[in-house]
């Protein structure tokens, strides 16, 4: 079997957790939802995986790139709730505790890390699993980039099959859709009129975003075809904005993202300061001889 590397959107992750557990403080009333869901999620994804290599990407600072083609990028967007950015500190401290690597770089997303990587890694002969909610990363499955979506359907993995089955294109198609339809998470303004089914239509009738503009002053509906029209220049910036870098200067070899054994003492520690009873419980156990760490539970 192929050597394979886990790629976890860090922040996608822990937003999902602090969303989806409600309430759970730790001894002294702290909030721990996050660090909580996040551990599990974690400990989930390496069990049913079970990869060579693994690492959590996270961002850090403000996307500079993207900042230099739209001003405006992501300005919509919400602070991390409090509750939240109180717990970041302790979810880095067991990610060292798990030695698991943290890759970061200042002033890039954690998209064009795990993007980058991915390639990288795929081009070496790895299977490639990317952990994230994010449907950004569909622009680059192939036959051995795979993502899987933490809480969707058992944590079903989206190969090539999976993304024609649910947007109806190619995976090389998901950047031109992406380009015509935005995203308003990151306050890119798509085609007005276009929406997700118009932009489908579009595309398997014209294969890629330049057939669909060479082609929009033939298309029969008049406020498509104007709308097309209009918004060439905008919607090749989207396309910009949406495609995902593949070739940043990742200072991070394969070798470091390889799976060690865990600081035994440290996680334990960590997950017992949090008030994580019946998770330290399992974890102690699996420290045991014979144990597993990352059985699936």
């Amino acid at each position: 079997m192929a050597d394979t590397l886990l790629l976890v959107d860090a922040y996608s992750l822990i937003y999902r957790a602090f969303y989806a557990i409600r309430h759970l403080t730790g001894p002294n009333g702290e909030p721990v939802n996050a660090i909580f869901g996040f551990t599990k999620m974690l400990r989930k994804l390496r069990a049913q995986h079970q990869p060579s290599h693994w690492g959590v990407v996270f961002d850090l600072g403000a996307p500079r790139q993207r900042l230099a083609i739209l001003p405006s990028y992501k300005e919509q967007r919400p602070p991390t709730p409090p509750d939240l950015e109180s717990q970041l500190p302790a979810i880095r401290t067991l990610l060292r505790a798990w030695r698991v690597p943290v890759v970061e770089i200042d002033g890039e997303e954690a998209d064009d890390i795990i993007a980058t990587l991915a390639v990288q890694a795929a081009g070496a002969g790895l299977s490639v699993l990317i952990a994230s909610n994010d449907k950004d990363f569909t622009q680059l499955v192939n036959n051995r980039i795979c993502l899987v979506r933490p809480g969707e359907k058992e944590d079903a993995l989206f190969d090539s099959t999976a993304v024609e089955t649910k947007y109806g294109l190619r995976p090389s198609q998901m950047v031109d859709y992406l380009a015509l339809t935005g995203d308003t998470v990151d306050n890119i303004r798509g085609v007005p009129g276009v929406g997700e089914k118009t932009a489908v239509e579009l595309l398997r009738r014209y294969n890629n975003l330049e057939g669909v503009l060479a082609h929009a002053a033939e298309i029969s509906r008049p406020k498509l075809r104007e709308s097309l029209l209009r918004s060439v220049s905008e919607v090749r910036q989207n396309r910009q904005l949406v495609e995902l870098v593949t070739n940043l200067p990742v200072n991070v070899a394969l070798s470091d993202l390889r799976v060690c054994p865990p600081d035994s003492h440290a996680l334990i520690a960590a997950l017992r300061s949090h008030g994580f009873k019946s998770l330290t419980t399992e974890v102690e156990q699996e420290f045991q001889p014979g144990g597993d760490l990352f059985a699936a539970r």
